[in-house]
């Protein structure tokens, strides 16, 4: 059971199973499709630089795995970045990447993408469903986020080129109220919101970050009440 640190409500993987389950869909977002769609985040920043990038190049398609791994306690997998890598290095990232031709879906990069960067099988992961894409203003992509449950006690094994380490995150971490915390950050000329949590000495943050809140704040509401309300 995973307490939420709201009274004294608890939830478990079943209640997360549900939850996604009514939140979530399946089909495929246009932005995948077609490239003048810009998913738009809400951030004034953010979207003005996001929309400005656009009207210079197209936004390439991405896919990430959001893996809950059902143990006892429901714990979140990330990856560290190798600190060698051009881009990005040492940063905490979903497993996942651009979506190749061969894929035939985002579900398939995803899948794809944590097989390769950390040895998930594809057939412990019950897909949940896809949440609200994510455009990065930065990197130009348009991220759909592929939540799933991973089952079965699975052993994670990084691959030591791109991937370092495996993180997990526990859950209930994750749905503590002052669990994120939010910095302003200036790129030219526009101000965005970089989102951030800490977990020991690991800190996850931008893109990660913001997916992370923007799921659990979907799924959980009351959780996000209690943070606005602090």
């Amino acid at each position: 059971m995973v307490k939420t640190g709201i009274e004294t409500a608890e939830v478990g993987t079943q209640e997360f199973f549900d939850r996604a389950r009514a939140r979530l869909r399946f089909d495929i977002p246009p932005g995948l499709t077609d490239a003048s769609v810009v998913p738009l985040t809400g951030d004034h920043g953010n979207d003005f630089m996001l929309q400005a990038i656009a009207q210079e190049k197209p936004i390439r398609p991405a896919a990430v795995l959001i893996p809950v791994v059902a143990r006892e306690e429901p714990t979140v997998l990330l990856t560290q970045r190798s600190a060698h890598l051009n881009e990005h290095a040492g940063q905490i990232a979903f497993p996942g990447g651009k979506i190749d031709a061969a894929d035939t879906s985002p579900v398939d990069a995803a899948l794809r993408e944590a097989w390769e960067e950390v040895g998930l099988e594809a057939g412990l992961v019950e897909v949940l469903g896809l949440f609200d894409d994510v455009a990065t203003a930065v990197t130009n992509f348009v991220i759909t986020p592929v939540l799933g449950l991973a089952r079965g006690e699975p052993t994670f094994r990084p691959d030591g080129r791109e991937i370092e380490r495996v993180i997990e995150i526990p859950l209930a971490h994750l749905l503590r109220p002052g669990a994120f915390r939010v910095e302003d950050w200036g790129r030219e000329g526009a101000r965005r919101e970089v989102v951030f949590v800490d977990y020991g000495e690991d800190v996850v943050w931008g893109t990660t970050g913001r997916i992370l809140r923007e799921l659990l704040d979907a799924l959980f509401p009351e959780v996000a009440r209690a943070r606005r309300a602090g």
